[in-house]
Parts: C-alpha cells; sequence; structure tokens
C-alpha cells in the first residue's frame, strides 16, 4: 500500500513539473515580447482607427505571412514563413516551397517580381535552408507562368549565414534595376563589420546573382555594420531607407548609402564613431519598435511595428532629417510585419500574430487594407 502511494505521489510531482514547464515555455516568449506600452512613448502621437468603412480585410485564416507582392492583374502573392506560398485573388492557391527550413525566425520569407515580371514572368524568393547541417539562407529565382505554374527554379544566391535569429530577408528591386536583399548578423555580431561576409549586411545583386561591377567591395555586399534589417523603400528622389532591429530598444531608421558602414556592433543609437553612420532616427531605450516591412507615401515613411503593434509614420524633411513621428492603429491589430501599396492605391498590412510573439486574435494571421485618406493629416 505504502509502494503505491509513493508511486502516486511520485507520478504527480513529475506530472506537475511537466505542466509547469510546458506553461513556463509558452509564457516566456510573451514575457520577452510583449507590446511596448503606449504610456512609455515620449514624443509618438497615438492614431487610432477613426473610419472603419475605410479598413477591409482581404484575407485571413494565414500561417505568419512575411511578404506581399501584386501580380499585374490585381492578384496577390504572399510568403508564409513554414514554406507556403499563397496566391490569393479571383483564384486561391498554395504552393508548397521546396527545402525551407522554418526554424525560430527563418522560413520562406522575402518575396520580389522582376521590373519586366509581364515579360521574364520572374518571381524571386528569400528561404531560410539546411546546408551540411548548418542554417543558411538563398535567393531562389522562379519562373511564374502565365498560368500560375512555379517552374524553372534557380538557386541565384546560396551560402548566406543563417541562423534562429536574426536572417533578415527582405527583397526588392531598387530603381536602378538591381536586386537589394537584407540580411542579419545570424547572432554573430562579428560578422557585421567583416566586408567579405554577407552577414549584417544590404546586398545588391543583378537579377541573375551575378555581383554589379560598381558595388563598394566587389562582392555582392552593399553596405554593412547591420543587425536585422527587414524593410526597405525609396523615395521620390531615389533615395534609399531601411529599418534595423536593435539590440532590445535602439531599433533604427537608415539612410542608406552604398559603401557606408552603419556600426554594428560597435555603435547603436545616439552613439557615433569615425567612419560609421548614425541612423536618421532610433526609437531610444524606452520603446521597441521591431520593425519590419516599409513603405515611402506622401513624402513620408511608413513601416510596420512587431512588438511595437503599429503602423508608425516618420515624418521627412526636405534635407532628408527626421521631422517627427505617428503610430498608426497602435495594439489595435497586433503585429505588423509586411507593408505594401496596392495597385488599387490602398495601403496593405500583414498581421504577425501566430509567429509565437503575440496574442492570436480571431481570423489570425491577417492581410488588411486601409484606404489612404487614413494617413492624410490635412
Amino acid at each position: 500500500m505504502f509502494k503505491n502511494k509513493k508511486i502516486i505521489i511520485i507520478s504527480s510531482v513529475v506530472v506537475f513539473v511537466i505542466l509547469a514547464g510546458y506553461v513556463a515555455w509558452k509564457q516566456v516568449p510573451r514575457l520577452f515580447f510583449k507590446p511596448t506600452p503606449s504610456d512609455v512613448e515620449d514624443g509618438i502621437e497615438i492614431i487610432d482607427f477613426e473610419d472603419f468603412e475605410t479598413v477591409s480585410v482581404v484575407a485571413q485564416n494565414l500561417q505568419i505571412p512575411w511578404e506581399i507582392e501584386f501580380l499585374p492583374n490585381g492578384d496577390m502573392l504572399a510568403t508564409e514563413r513554414p514554406g507556403t506560398l499563397r496566391l490569393l485573388g479571383e483564384t486561391n492557391r498554395t504552393y508548397t516551397i521546396d527545402d525551407v527550413n522554418h526554424t525560430g525566425e527563418g522560413g520562406l520569407l522575402g518575396m520580389a517580381l522582376h521590373p519586366n515580371f509581364e515579360q521574364n514572368r520572374y518571381l524571386y524568393l528569400y528561404l531560410t535552408v539546411s546546408e551540411s547541417g548548418e542554417i543558411k539562407n538563398r535567393v531562389d529565382r522562379y519562373v511564374y507562368t502565365q498560368d500560375g505554374e512555379l517552374e524553372q527554379r534557380e538557386t541565384i544566391l546560396q551560402g548566406i549565414p543563417g541562423a534562429r535569429f536574426h536572417n533578415g530577408g527582405r527583397m526588392a528591386f531598387g530603381p536602378d534595376g538591381y536586386l537589394y536583399i537584407t540580411v542579419g548578423d545570424a547572432q554573430n555580431t562579428s560578422l557585421a563589420q567583416i566586408p567579405t561576409s554577407l552577414a549584417g549586411k544590404i546586398l545588391r545583386v543583378q537579377d541573375d546573382g551575378s555581383v554589379p561591377p560598381d558595388n563598394p567591395f566587389g562582392n555582392e555586399v552593399y553596405t554593412l555594420g547591420h543587425r536585422n534589417p527587414q524593410g526597405i523603400t525609396w523615395d521620390d528622389e531615389g533615395n534609399m531607407w531601411a529599418t534595423e532591429h536593435g539590440n532590445s530598444a535602439n531599433d533604427e531608421l537608415n539612410l542608406i548609402v552604398k559603401g557606408q558602414n552603419y556600426g554594428w556592433p560597435l555603435i547603436e543609437g545616439n552613439q557615433s564613431a569615425p567612419g560609421m553612420i548614425t541612423p536618421a532616427t532610433h526609437s531610444g531605450n524606452a520603446e521597441t519598435w521591431a520593425p519590419g516591412g516599409m513603405i515611402h507615401m506622401n513624402g513620408n515613411i511608413f513601416f510596420g511595428g512587431l512588438r511595437g503593434q503599429a503602423l508608425f509614420e516618420v515624418l521627412i524633411g526636405d534635407d532628408l532629417n527626421v521631422l517627427g513621428m505617428g503610430a498608426h492603429f497602435r495594439q489595435e491589430i497586433g503585429r505588423i510585419r509586411a507593408v505594401k501599396i496596392g495597385p488599387d492605391g490602398y495601403v496593405y498590412v500583414s498581421t504577425s500574430n501566430r509567429d509565437g510573439r503575440g496574442t492570436v486574435q480571431t481570423g489570425d494571421d491577417k492581410i488588411i487594407k486601409f484606404h489612404p485618406s487614413i494617413f492624410n493629416r490635412e
């Protein structure tokens, strides 16, 4: 009898430990990644929804959408981090992308369409993979046929350092016709300062992955000294801007200039050092944006906030200085990752509430569009 009671007690303790461990495993990420409360926002204007008639959900029940692009006919493509590409429009379709290693923040991330997509049908994907047992990232180019088939996959850039965190992953073609790619430091901070490493960089390549003749370091590297850049855009004058995740805080908005060093891990925030660029603005120690995708619209820059749970607007002056900021939809829809302007002129954003760091709402994850009049300050 005593032996049976002892077994029952031991079994109960084991079950309790397992349950406690499970609860801790589920809750600890929320402690580290809970939204920054609005009462610590120094100088940030909170702008809530004013007219829900100008807002609509265009897709829901997605699995961690990371990037969205629009086809010439207006249909939408969305990457999902676990490794699927979704066609959303009059016809819906799901494509499984081979070789995706969905680990941590890695998986199927960025996407870009060639500037001459209607002629060559080139579609580019940035994905985390396993190479000889190591986490890496690479860029694949497909032909997306008129019939909606993904064909002729070709890896145009591989061996990009990867890790569970800090994989970067945003891609876009610039005004010069080259493909720009953001890459995180792959949790090895020293790599960001090494010009021969692709980690902690913004890369620039030709549409076949080859190195442009005027790249500053003779390889794919365009700028260095980045921690985890996840957004790029160009203003009406052709100036390039990028968002970057800081170390717990000090998230950055940077004006990108070819060949420049943006300081990580040697400087961050307001710190300075010879030969290194300080950000156009940063979040400081009290606020965390965790910035994602970005656009330029109405002379200002908009970028999604993950931990910040807002669509941030940065007011840019004529001399490219930052005049102020606004935070749209603070904690209304959760974590915002992709931001795009659609062919209809609406602003499209994707939520990232199912990535293990957010609070899942009914229908998550979603793609939501906003009429641009919402952002009119007149």
